[in-house]
């Protein structure tokens, strides 16, 4: 008995040590959201629950200077930092890792000529049990609190 709980433990650190130290693949995780979601089809400003991940349209009369907006509040985001891109690129790749187990999810917004596509999803499991479309209501409440520049 005192093997087989010995093997459980083990195992389980082996799994937690794998997502907290998984590398992170810009070439993987920071491409178009738009080869994952239809953009044109969401409604403007609302948050789209998704398995295991969230849409988010944003209307910007200046894509780049609310994608710079958006990057200040991600990185004010406990647990976020950027994975690849810029606003002058016109994409940012960040990565959120949630506090007990360090789960990654990864959020990518693109500027578009009249507007922002932001598309979270999660990188282990099928459930992000809402998180991702939580902070993205959080982004953008934050967002569109900002004055206007």
């Amino acid at each position: 008995m005192l093997i087989f709980i010995s093997f459980l433990i083990l195992t389980l650190l082996g799994l937690l040590a794998y997502v907290r130290l998984a590398p992170s693949d810009p070439a993987v995780w920071h491409g178009d959201p738009a080869d994952r979601f239809d953009f044109a089809a969401a409604p403007v400003g609302q948050v789209i629950a998704l398995q295991g991940g969230a849409a988010l349209r944003i209307a910007a009369a200046e894509p780049e200077e609310a994608l710079t907006q958006l990057d200040a509040i991600a990185l004010a985001t406990p647990r976020t930092q950027r994975l690849a891109g810029s606003a002058a690129e016109g994409r940012i790749t960040w990565v959120t890792r949630s506090n007990l187990w360090g789960f990654p999810d990864y959020t990518t917004a693109v500027a578009r000529t009249d507007q922002v596509d932001v598309y979270a999803r999660l990188r282990f499991g099928k459930s992000d049990l809402g998180v991702n479309a939580a902070r993205l209501t959080d982004w953008a409440a934050r967002l569109a609190a900002l004055p206007p520049s």
